[in-house]
């Protein structure tokens, strides 16, 4: 699902908060185990986020993990040529950098909330808009995940 904020080339939920109870998460998502989480009002791209992902390609038991915000493409030579954040929903089955990912390897990130900047009606220098769900139940932003190696073994 595209935001208006996307349609207008602004990009979407460029950052975004998760402080959300650790037992909370486990039930609502349901985790076998309960994550080892901080509060964290500003999470950025190239920062560690959590996810809810299955634990095995046969093992759907659902499980927390740290990855990195930003799919780099497994293919990519170099992290800095990837680190992508969204991906649109007409094309991401297609697209070579999303292709293998959305097929295999999605997951989800748990967020008490996510940041929108806007202009002011008046003008003067975008503000950001904190969005949250109505009935303070955690946001559940589709994620995509990759593994990836570089020639260095890093």
């Amino acid at each position: 699902m595209l935001g208006r904020g996307q349609a207008e080339g602004t990009g979407m939920c460029g950052r975004f908060a998760m402080a959300l109870d650790p037992e909370r998460l486990r039930r609502f998502y349901g985790l076998v185990e309960t994550p080892r989480v901080q509060p964290r009002y500003n999470i950025t791209p190239a920062s560690p986020v959590g996810v809810v992902r299955p634990r095995g390609p046969h093992d759907a038991r659902r499980v927390w993990r740290e990855l990195l915000w930003g799919l780099v493409p497994f293919w990519a030579k170099q992290p800095r040529l990837g680190r992508m954040i969204n991906a649109r929903a007409e094309t991401v089955a297609s697209k070579p950098a999303f292709r293998a990912a959305f097929r295999y390897r999605r997951c989800v990130l748990p967020a008490s909330g996510f940041y929108e900047w806007r202009r002011p009606p008046g003008g003067g220098p975008k503000q950001p808009y904190y969005f949250t769900a109505a009935n303070d139940e955690p946001l559940s932003m589709a994620g995509l995940w990759e593994r990836w190696q570089g020639e260095d073994g890093s």
